[in-house]
């Protein structure tokens, strides 16, 4: 088994919740906001219900059409990289390239910033991870959810590479 798949399934029984966070808000940015009905199911909202039943196929499927249609979105990209990597076998390259991507459309994502730290963690990139920390510790100053969860996950990490 390589190390990296090792990190992941240690990364996974442990690290995020079964629901994303994210930031929901209507996205003023979506070109088809004055086409859609108040009633019709958008692919964020299929996709935060797919994660909430650990369905990480569909909420793969779900948020890529959500990125597809609204590629500025900071919040599609943030669940299809965390889809992705909650996933089997999740391709790292791709994950970081999405969270990445959310952090470019919109540089205060808390929880873009926790899930990229803990994709570093996935991979041994310990460091990484502790700098996306210090870049929330600097936004949650008076702390924050993805302040706390990163920081939980850096030091389960720690404590389970330091019994080797």
């Amino acid at each position: 088994m390589k190390k990296p798949l090792i990190h992941a399934l240690m990364i996974a029984a442990f690290a995020a919740p079964a629901f994303a966070m994210d930031t929901p808000k209507p996205d003023p940015k979506d070109p088809d906001k004055d086409k859609k009905s108040a009633t019709a199911v958008q692919p964020l909202d299929q996709a935060r219900a797919a994660i909430a039943r650990q369905d990480w196929a569909g909420a793969q499927a779900f948020a890529r059409t959500a990125v597809e249609r609204n590629p500025q979105s900071a919040d599609a990209h943030n669940l299809y990289a965390y889809s992705m990597r909650r996933g089997p076998a999740p391709q790292m390259e791709l994950v970081f390239r999405h969270y990445n991507e959310a952090l470019r459309i919109d540089p205060q994502h808390l929880a873009a910033r926790e899930y990229l730290g803990e994709a570093y963690l996935m991979t041994g990139n310990v460091a990484k991870a502790k700098d996306l920390l210090a870049e929330l510790d600097r936004l949650c100053k008076a702390g924050c959810v993805e302040q706390a969860e990163l920081k939980r996950s850096i030091s389960t990490f720690e404590r389970q590479h330091a019994a080797k």
